[in-house]
Formats: C-alpha cells, structure tokens, sequence
C-alpha cells in the first residue's frame, strides 16, 4: 500500500528496505507507513529490530537499500534546516564548555533558533556553564543534547531513547518540557524507547517494528480501541469467529487479545488494552517460536 503524500505527512515510507553489508537479516524489511504531521508517535520494538536504522534513514544520515522514503515530502538530507535528530550515543564535543556548545547551536541555527527553551531543557543551573560537556554525567550530557535538539524548532523532531540516561524525576520533568514545546509548536516528534508505559502518557501514534518490519501502527486510541483483552470461560476453541492475536490458558479459562469480529457473548469479560499489552501482545503473537494463537491474524496492520 502506498501512502500519499501531503502537507498532513511528515514522514513516509514506501517499500523501504535497508540491508546490511554482510549476511543477516534486513535493518528493515519492505517498511510502508505513514506518520502525519503534528503527533509524537511511538517508535517501539525489540532491540535489531531496525528503530535506530529507520531514525538515521529519516535523518539522511544513510540511505535506503530500496524503496522511497520522504521527509516533510522530500527526501531525507543531512542537515535539513526542518529536522532535528538526537542519537543515541548523543555525540557532542565533549571538549567544549555547557556555554559554548550553547553558543554554537545558536549561530549554527541563526534565526530558527530558541534559546530560551534551550536553556530551560539543558537547566544550567545544575552545573557550571563554564564545565566540560566530557566532564558532565550522563544523564546531564541527555538534557544538553536534548536542548539542542528541541533549542532548533524543527518541524520534526527524531530522537533515540531520549530518556534513557535520565532518572525518574529527570524524566517526568523533560517529557512535560517536550510535551509543551509540541502543545506550542505543533512539532511532529517520532520517539524510540523501551519504556512503553512512558510513552503511553506522551504519545498519541504509534509504530512497532519487529525483525525490520512494520507490525503495527496508526492512531494509538483507534488501535486500542479496535482490540480486546478478553477473559472467557473454557478454551481457546471459544475465540474462533475473532482473529487472534495473542492467547494462553487462565486458570478455567482463556485469556486474550482480539480483534472483535462482532458483539461478545455475555460469559466473556473484555476490555480495552493498554499501550503495552497491545504491543507485547503483537510482538508475541506475530509467529515467534512458541507464540499461542487460535487463527491467524494479520499483525501487519494499520489504522489509517
């Protein structure tokens, strides 16, 4: 299925592969999606499973082995004024001070640059500014590279386990900045962890990638909402008529998660997944070794 593309598009993948130089699997696998302008979508899966390749591929900093990709509806460059991209080794010159990597970001973004959110995300106040970025812990050496990610105003936002190097509260304070500076700006930002209940708080879109391909992704609320965690007495047997996608025994009974096909019997107990039993379940149910399933379902779905 192709995407088109349009104003309301701010990244989209056609058929997109990257293979590896040397024998394995793809970094990605025939991957078509597309994530609209203006949502922080979830960029989650297993680790290989090509989150990182897809980020850099958006970034420019590599290039499709096959298929089209298109950034804001052009194709990807490095350096592109409109899109910003946080790595996850977070590469700075750990030789310059907090304020000269603050001054540079500034004249290398001339005129689009905010350097007011900047200083509010890399919280100075924490540290001298006249201190080392080499010489800063990890988690301060994140809140630096995150400002100047954010400090560009970007129209896209990529960024690798942003949070990854923050503790708790460090955390829950940087994702309110990123989520008023969406509220503020309209940012599109397309964010990689591995912390899923994280991420149900902050995003409203969602793509899992598994073994380089797209399992699953669309609106968060129309995804949720167009499955079922369902509780029903007896076996598996009881589901058919419902494409499955994930099921296993519960005490007298079978536990699952569904696609409905149409009203539940009145024996069966359902509600509505989280974020992270929908992903888990997708990942488990999507033919791994020893995935329980009672019908096939197509986990490569979407919700336009």
């Amino acid at each position: 299925m192709r995407y088109p593309i349009s104003p309301e598009t701010a990244l989209a993948a056609d058929g997109v592969s990257r293979r590896h130089r040397r024998r394995g699997p793809d970094a990605l696998d025939n991957c078509t999606f597309a994530i609209p302008t203006g949502v922080v979508c979830a960029l989650v899966g297993p680790n290989g499973s090509g989150k990182t390749t897809l980020l850099e591929l958006a970034a420019g900093l590599r290039r499709p082995t096959s298929g089209t990709l298109e950034v804001l509806g052009e194709a990807p460059r490095a350096g592109h004024p409109k899109v910003a991209f946080l790595a996850q080794d977070r590469p700075l010159f750990h030789r310059f001070t907090v304020a000269e990597t603050l001054r540079t970001a500034a004249r290398l973004n001339e005129g689009d640059w905010d350097a007011e959110l900047a200083e509010r995300i890399a919280d100075p106040s924490r540290f001298d500014r006249k201190d080392r970025v080499g010489d800063l812990s990890g988690g301060e050496r994140t809140r630096i590279a995150l400002a100047l990610a954010l400090g560009k105003r970007a129209d896209l936002v990529l960024l690798d386990e942003p949070m990854a190097d923050l503790d708790v509260l460090a955390r829950r304070e940087v994702m309110g900045l990123l989520m008023a500076h969406v509220a503020d700006t309209g940012t599109t930002v397309v964010m990689s962890s591995h912390i899923i209940s994280e991420l149900a708080d902050a995003c409203d879109h969602l793509l899992l990638l598994d073994e380089g391909t797209v399992r699953l992704h669309g609106d968060i609320d129309e995804l949720t909402a167009s499955h079922a965690v369902v509780t029903v007495p007896g076996g598996a047997d009881r589901l058919t008529g419902h494409p499955v996608i994930e099921s296993r025994p519960a005490g007298r009974g079978t536990s699952a998660l569904i696609r409905p096909a149409g009203p539940l019997p009145q024996d069966w107990e359902a509600r509505p997944p989280s974020l992270e039993e929908l992903v888990l379940a997708h990942l488990s149910g999507s033919g791994r070794p020893g995935a329980s399933r009672t019908t096939a379902p197509t986990v490569k779905e979407s919700v336009a």
